[in-house]
């Protein structure tokens, strides 16, 4: 039997356009939590489920404020991990390569991914709560003293990410579905497939006839349908698959 590795190399050497989906499994290894996690210290008794939504932040504006400044901290402190690095060297070896992700930690952007779609936002954006004021960064908010931080109109001032309970941004996930069903190969790494809609992405892909690609230390629901399943965590196993795949190149 052809060993997993090299098929899978073999499939994206050949590839004209690549699709790699990641979720919290790729950053869980850069030491950013999941939101199925334990927290540890201050927040272990929280769910952090239970603070990302508009009706806690309402609620206790402040309080999830300071878990978000908690979140914040990971993040910042945090590094691209060797998986984030393979996902954006494929980008200087294939022709189009698109990463579809699902954390909103910014590392695939960090490690030089140039074609990055976030599919539930981003944590270095912010806006306030009706939606008519979008682009605030990290460093505008350091100079109000407000906890949390308000815009020019008073109103409350929230991450741009997808809180629970919340659609994704359409524009994002229509551009992910559509590239998912021209793609060759989609790539999938850190994450079960379980959470929908953005779990339409590989599915759409593998039905319009691409070959799938499945990277997760445990069997899950897309290793069922997937071409080759690559057992291991991404940090270790993104690395060998793209070496495999210089290595068909350059024969």
């Amino acid at each position: 039997m052809e060993d997993p590795l090299l098929m899978a190399a073999s499939a994206l050497a050949g590839a004209g356009r690549v699709v790699v989906y990641t979720g919290a499994g790729v950053s869980k290894e850069s030491g950013i939590p999941t939101f199925r996690d334990a927290e540890t210290g201050l927040w272990a008794k929280y769910d952090p489920m239970a603070l990302a939504t508009e009706e806690a932040y309402l609620r206790q504006p402040e309080f999830v404020w300071d878990w978000y400044e908690h979140r914040f901290g990971i993040v910042a402190s945090a590094a691209p991990n060797p998986g984030h690095l393979a996902i954006a060297e494929l980008e200087t070896l294939l022709p189009r390569v698109t990463v579809v992700t699902q954390n909103v930690d910014g590392l695939h952007r960090r490690a030089g991914s140039t074609h990055v779609i976030e599919l539930h936002g981003t944590m270095h954006a912010f806006r306030c709560m009706s939606g008519k004021h979008h682009g605030y960064t990290r460093e505008y908010l350091s100079g109000q003293t407000q906890k949390p931080p308000r815009c020019p109109d008073g109103d409350l001032i929230r991450p741009e990410v997808v809180w629970f309970g919340e659609e994704l941004p359409k524009g994002a996930l229509q551009e992910a579905q559509q590239l998912a069903a021209r793609c060759d190969v989609v790539l999938v790494a850190g994450t079960s497939g379980v959470v929908y809609p953005a779990a339409t992405v590989p599915i759409i892909a593998r039905r319009a006839g691409a070959v799938l690609i499945d990277v997760n230390p445990d069997r899950d629901e897309l290793a069922a349908i997937a071409d080759v399943y690559l057992r291991g965590a991404g940090g270790e196993v993104l690395p060998e698959l793209v070496a495999a795949v210089k290595a068909q190149l350059h024969d």
